[in-house]
């Protein structure tokens, strides 16, 4: 069969498109980033394109109900629904593009003192001649000893292939890197031994470069994660994974990918190559571990949900793929369920509450939400599944936290007032506006407290027989589409809010804690950064807690990565920590389907025992 030529701008990505291919398989052929929330099911209607030229298949019942007959005449439609039929141009607008997020790095900067997994030595060795010839790694295990101290047992097999050349290219001096009794890498004297730590999230990856010799971190940044073009919740990713082992080996390959060139531009910036990282942590939750590891993933899609590992695991970084000093080691933390990974353990050791005595909330939230009560030294933890909505996922015009995004947003009267993300023309409406959507129009009578819309004002007008609140309209636009918070629209994102309620309310309840006694909430994760806590609160999301309660963390997850990294006592806390973590499966916990629909409510509230008592 023919194969057409595919043009994506304003990228400028050319290629072809094989016969019977969607624009979004094609894309993703290409290494073309185009969103795809749901995995290319056509629900999340997050990879918007307009087909600017050329031929393609006709429009399919859910581009029907996501686009107006206007839309689809001048080419808007969905990627992964769509079929080229002949040489195409196809548009990706900005918020359909996987490759501009907003990245959180920043997070709880807590000061230990450094204590490596690696110990530097620098060496000073006497050339070989006819009196002493001994072998160059014999040599160089005397000189450890004699110089530093230092017993090693063995060379690493990589270190041995450059040994003999690097020694003499180097006049005899140089400093080897030794790990539990081994030499992991052979540097140039003097210079500089560094480490990486990484947050590897769903949606983001977060990377951290630090100098092992004092704990300072040199450059820290973060990326998108590739893999959202294979769904934005890890739920598709293992569903892909488990269907076809490609796509599982091709998810491996770009998180990777990712951390290589993350790593890579990190080392670019203060002018050092990435053979001087000699060792690494890797952070994130248990989906993501098993698939940067190459892991089976069929059974943590299936209840109970059990990981293959959930021990500390020290891998060489080459055995995934990851180019760093030849013999390096990539260290994992302990994950604590199928769904509580590394990443949430990362996070409570960075936030320093795993051993409080007081009642106090940990809250980890993304696609999926991790929640851990600390009391007394105990910790109780929950998975919510609170799904992509946040992300913008499921919503009509929702996006990623991207430039043009509305970020914060306030109702007066019958006007909008509305900040959007690098100050740019408003292009979609991003989490944190969602949840200051749903309190504005909550507050101002607009929504009921079961969030039906109702016909009461003038920005309200009903579209394909759906009520919607109209946030920017059309000729605020220009002639662009509106950007709407529709009636479907409130109801995910009442679902998406209900499962982090009700998953606080059930650890609550479980471990006999009412609310009332909650002293401190920490909120950690990208979202919870940007999150307004007031209008969290206002719409039942979190519990009706004084505001001095609230503390927003950031990546407390890639603070507590690059903690492991520089501490081995840091290291056996995280150990500590998930020990002691009493996992609470949310779904067969009493009162959990009451509570849900409770927590579907807005408004501030309490509830006990499946019910809602409202706080005035």
């Amino acid at each position: 069969m023919t194969d057409y030529s595919i043009d994506f701008e304003p990228v400028g990505k050319r290629g072809e498109c094989r016969h019977n291919e969607s624009i979004l398989a094609c894309a993703h052929r290409l290494g073309m980033g185009i969103n795809s929330i749901c995995g290319g099911k056509g629900t999340c209607h997050s990879c918007k394109v307009q087909v600017l030229s050329g031929a393609i298949s006709k429009p399919t019942s859910s581009e029907q109900e996501v686009f107006t007959s206007k839309e689809l005449e001048i080419g808007w439609r969905l990627a992964c629904q769509t079929y080229p039929t002949r040489n195409c141009k196809i548009n990706v607008p900005p918020e359909s593009m996987t490759t501009i997020q907003r990245t959180q790095v920043e997070g709880l900067e807590i000061n230990v003192s450094p204590q490596p997994p690696v110990q530097a030595c620098h060496l000073q060795l006497a050339a070989p001649d006819s009196s002493s010839p001994a072998a160059d790694a014999d040599r160089l295990l005397k000189a450890l000893e004699r110089q530093h101290q230092v017993t090693c047992t063995r060379v690493d097999i990589d270190v041995l292939r450059i040994l003999s050349d690097r020694l003499r290219a180097w006049d005899w001096e140089c400093q080897a890197i030794v790990r539990n009794n081994e030499v992991v890498a052979l540097l140039p004297w003097p210079g500089r031994h560094l480490g990486l730590a990484v947050d590897l999230g769903t949606t983001k990856i977060a990377g951290y470069l630090v100098d092992l010799s004092n704990g300072q971190t040199l450059a820290a940044k973060g990326v998108m994660n590739p893999q959202i073009s294979y769904g934005e919740d890890v739920i598709s990713r293992i569903n892909g994974a488990v269907k076809s082992p490609d796509v599982g080996l091709r998810l491996q390959k770009l998180a990777v990918e990712a951390i290589n060139n993350l790593s890579a531009e990190l080392c670019a910036g203060i002018k050092a190559g990435t053979e001087t990282i000699v060792e690494a942590v890797v952070v994130g939750n248990t989906a993501m571990h098993h698939i940067f590891l190459g892991l089976p993933l069929k059974q943590l899609a299936l209840a109970p949900f059990v990981p293959t590992v959930s021990r500390v695991l020290d891998i060489k970084a080459r055995d995934v793929g990851l180019c760093f000093s030849p013999g390096s080691y990539v260290h994992l933390l302990p994950n604590i369920a199928g769904f509580v990974g590394a990443d949430h353990v990362a996070m409570l050791l960075a936030s320093e509450t795993w051993q409080t005595e007081e009642p106090l909330l940990a809250i980890d939230i993304g696609t999926n939400t991790e929640v851990s009560l600390i009391n007394n030294g105990k910790i109780a933890t929950v998975s919510c599944a609170s799904g992509p909505a946040f992300e913008g996922g499921h919503i009509k015009d929702g996006m990623r936290a991207a430039s043009g995004a509305i970020e914060r947003l306030r109702i007066s009267g019958d006007s909008i007032q509305y900040q959007t993300i690098d100050q740019a023309p408003p292009i979609g409406i991003c989490g944190s506006a969602m949840l200051d959507a749903l309190s504005q129009l909550y507050l101002a009578g607009i929504i009921d407290e079961g969030g039906r819309i109702k016909d009461n004002h003038p920005r309200v007008r009903v579209r394909k027989r759906l009520r919607e609140f109209v946030l920017v309209s059309e000729e605020e636009r220009g002639g662009q589409p509106a950007i709407t918070i529709t009636q479907r629209d409130v109801r995910e994102l009442q679902l998406a809010k209900a499962a982090i309620r009700a998953g606080i309310q059930v650890l609550l309840e479980a471990n006999g804690c009412p609310e009332e006694s909650i002293k401190q909430v920490i909120i950690a994760g990208a979202f919870g950064t940007y999150v307004d806590i007031a209008s969290a609160i206002e719409i039942g999301m979190l519990p009706p807690l004084p505001l001095g309660c609230f503390h927003q963390a950031g990546n407390a997850a890639g603070m507590g990565a690059r903690l492991a990294l520089i501490s081995l006592s840091q290291r056996a806390e995280a150990q500590v920590v998930a020990s002691r973590v009493n996992y609470i499966e949310l779904a067969s916990a009493p009162n959990f389907n009451p509570t849900f629909i409770q927590a579907g409510f807005l408004g501030q509230y309490r509830i006990r025992n499946g019910m809602r008592e409202v706080v005035d």
